[in-house]
């Protein structure tokens, strides 16, 4: 299998659509009237989940009509807020063609579709024409892509002139052996975190200038406080990135709980712009 076939396979399910159902029933939730805010506990796959969107879309600047391309799409949840909270029309591209349905099923049930729309493919042959959108964005895609000057070039092409990229991916801030499985690779084989410098070097090579850059390491520790909390409290949640993840769920949010704890990673946050 080739790198992307890995992590393909890394995410795949099998029944995550009936999973995702049969876990909103169970928190009382009426699958047939489903709102935002009810899949947002199992929808957002990244550190802080939803309050990290809402953060990251105040730093990205986005308005209504614009154009979006979300990058590694996953099951939609941010793409679905960009279109409700900005009006925004997004596309979505992800390697995992079981995330891509649950996005577009997630995107019908809460009255999206018109807005949001999924496809399967590879962030690194997008298949769009030059200038087809007015700002891309990635949350926690980068870990999986090892040639990430390629990435940038790509988006480069599809962006309008003086279009941003939006990133917020977990990079390196210190040396160290990562602890496995993780959220996004079950070994180092498709694992590829960088820091923020190399980030910084790809961008600028591929024409953006990085406006803005943001540390996310204490926003990561409150996150994972509240959920230790939640935890604690001894009423587990049914909604949960646990449904995601499925087979050592608990294992992986772990070890990345670790690692961020003790200084190797940290979530980072950039908004970039292309050179005019």
């Amino acid at each position: 299998m080739d790198i992307e076939q890995v992590v393909a396979l890394h995410y795949a399910h099998g029944s995550l659509e009936q999973a995702i159902l049969d876990a909103l029933a169970a928190a009382g939730k009426d699958v047939n009237r489903l709102t935002l805010a009810d899949l947002a506990p199992v929808d957002e796959f990244h550190i802080g989940g939803r309050p990290a969107t809402v953060e990251f879309a105040g730093q990205f600047g986005v308005h209504g009509g614009m154009r979006l391309l979300d990058v590694g799409c996953g099951l939609g949840g941010a793409a679905r807020y960009f279109a409700h909270e900005h009006g925004c029309q997004v596309t979505g591209i992800d390697l995992s063609g079981e995330y891509v349905a649950v996005a577009n099923a997630l995107a019908a049930r809460v009255g999206l579709g018109g807005l949001v729309r999924c496809q399967p493919g590879s962030a690194l042959a997008l298949p769009f024409a030059p200038e087809s959108f007015d700002a891309v964005y990635f949350l926690h895609v980068g870990m999986n892509i090892e040639n990430k000057s390629a990435l940038f070039a790509g988006i480069r092409r599809v962006l309008a002139a003086s279009g941003r990229l939006g990133i917020y991916d977990v990079m390196r801030i210190g040396a160290g052996d990562l602890s496995y499985p993780m959220p996004w690779a079950s070994s180092p084989d498709a694992s590829f975190v960088a820091d923020a410098a190399s980030y910084r070097r790809a961008l600028e090579a591929a024409g953006f200038d990085v406006l803005k850059e943001r540390n996310r390491w204490d926003f990561a520790l409150e996150s994972f406080r509240l959920m230790r909390a939640r935890a604690a409290s001894g009423r587990p949640a049914p909604l949960g990135m646990h449904i995601v993840m499925a087979d050592n769920a608990g294992k992986k949010i772990s070890n990345m709980m670790h690692d961020v704890e003790h200084g190797l990673l940290a979530p980072v946050e950039m908004v970039c712009q292309v050179v005019s």
